[in-house]
C-alpha cells in the first residue's frame, strides 16, 4: 500500500511530467524518496534522445545516494534499449529498494520493466494515481496503438442542423463562452486541421486566442488538406507555426504522417466536406458539437454524406458530456466502438 509520502510524490511527478514535450515519446515524471520519505531528487523526460525521467532524477544524486530509496514514476520503468538504456536497469544499478508507478507501459518494446525490477529484488507497486496518469498520456497511448493522432471533429450549428446561413455566413452562430471554449481546446491540441475549401472561403487564422484576441501561449500546428490552391496572402501563412500542406484526399495517410511527426492530437474545424469524410472513413475519435438556439434553414448542413444508406447503418455515438455554455449547448460524443478503451 502506497504511503502518504509516495502519493504526494506521484502527484508531483505528474506535475513534472507536463514540463516535457509532447511527441513520439510519452511525458513522464519521477521523484526519488529517501527511506524516511523525504524528496531526494526529481526529474522528467525532456524529449527524444534525452535521459528518461528516472535517469534524469538519478543524475542529480551523488553515487550511492539512491541506495535503499523509493522511485515514484508516472509510467512503468522501461525495459528497452533505444537511444538510452533501460530505466529498470538504471534503477537496479542505483540500488533503489522500491518502485511505485502509476501506469503500465502499453508498448511491446518497452514493457516488462516491472518484472525485471521484481526479479532483481525490488519491491514494486503499480496503479498509484492511475486515472491521472492515464489522462496525461491518453493521446500518446492512442498514437502507439493506432499509428495516428487522436482526432476530435468540432462544429457549431443551429438547432436545425445548419452550420451557416444560405449566403455562407457563419460568424457568429454561437456566443462568446462557446467560442472561448473552442480556443482553449485549440490550444490543448497539437495540430488543427482544415480543408482548403475552408481556407479559401473563411480565411481562418487557425490560432488559439484569448477573449481579447491575444495569442495564447500554446498554439496548434496548422494542417491544410486538399487539392485546391490557397491564396499566398492567406491568414494561416502568418501562423506562429509553419503550416503543413497535404495536396491529397487520403486522410488516413495524412493522419499517419502526422503521427510519425509526433503529433498526438488533432482538432478538426472544417469544413463539412472534410469532417464528413473523416467520419465516413472511421477516423474520428471524438465529436465536439456546439448547439446554438437559432434557426437558419437552408442547405448549409453541418455534415454531408456519411455513407449511411439506412437506419440500420447509422453511426451510433455515446454521449460523454452535455454542458451549457452561456446560451449554447456543448455536446461531446464518441463512436460507440471507442467507449471501452483509448481508441
Amino acid at each position: 500500500m502506497a504511503s502518504a509520502a509516495e502519493t504526494d510524490a506521484m502527484r508531483q511527478a505528474l506535475r513534472l511530467a507536463r514540463n516535457g514535450p509532447r511527441g513520439l515519446n510519452p511525458q513522464v515524471g519521477a521523484v526519488i524518496l529517501s527511506p524516511a520519505g523525504d524528496v531526494l531528487a526529481e526529474g522528467f523526460h525532456r524529449g527524444a534522445g534525452t535521459p528518461h525521467a528516472e535517469v534524469d532524477a538519478l543524475s542529480t544524486l551523488a553515487p550511492g545516494a539512491a541506495r535503499g530509496a523509493t522511485a515514484v514514476v508516472t509510467l512503468e520503468p522501461c525495459n528497452h534499449t533505444g537511444r538510452t538504456g533501460p530505466c529498470a536497469v538504471a534503477l537496479l544499478e542505483a540500488g533503489v529498494a522500491r518502485v511505485v508507478y502509476a501506469l503500465d507501459d502499453p508498448t511491446d518494446a518497452a514493457a516488462g520493466g516491472a518484472d525485471r525490477l521484481r526479479a532483481g529484488g525490488v519491491d514494486v507497486e503499480a496503479g498509484l494515481e492511475r486515472e491521472a496518469a492515464t489522462d496525461l498520456v491518453r493521446d500518446w497511448v492512442h498514437l502507439q496503438r493506432t499509428g495516428r493522432p487522436r482526432v476530435t471533429v468540432k462544429w457549431a450549428q443551429s438547432l436545425d442542423g445548419r452550420a451557416a446561413a444560405d449566403d455562407g455566413s457563419s460568424q457568429w452562430i454561437t456566443g462568446p463562452k462557446a467560442r472561448r471554449d473552442v480556443h482553449e481546446r485549440r490550444a490543448a491540441a497539437d495540430a488543427i486541421l482544415v480543408g482548403t475549401g475552408t481556407v479559401r472561403a473563411d480565411d481562418p487564422a487557425l490560432t488559439a486566442r484569448d477573449a481579447d484576441g491575444a495569442l495564447l501561449g500554446d498554439q496548434p500546428v496548422p494542417v491544410i488538406v486538399g487539392e485546391s490552391e490557397i491564396p499566398v496572402d492567406a491568414a494561416v501563412r502568418r501562423h506562429p507555426h509553419a503550416p503543413l500542406f497535404f495536396a491529397t484526399r487520403d486522410l488516413a495517410a495524412v493522419l499517419h504522417d502526422l503521427g510519425g511527426r509526433g503529433i498526438q492530437s488533432v482538432f478538426v474545424e472544417g469544413g463539412p466536406t472534410l469532417e464528413s469524410a473523416l467520419v465516413r472513413d472511421g477516423l474520428v475519435d471524438e465529436l465536439l458539437v456546439y448547439l446554438a438556439p437559432v434557426l437558419l434553414g437552408g442547405s448549409r448542413l453541418a455534415l454531408g454524406d456519411l455513407g449511411v444508406p439506412d437506419i440500420a447503418a447509422a453511426r451510433r455515438l455515446a454521449v460523454a458530456s452535455i454542458d451549457i455554455l452561456g446560451d449554447d449547448i456543448r455536446v461531446v460524443a464518441r463512436p460507440v466502438h471507442d467507449t471501452q478503451g483509448e481508441s
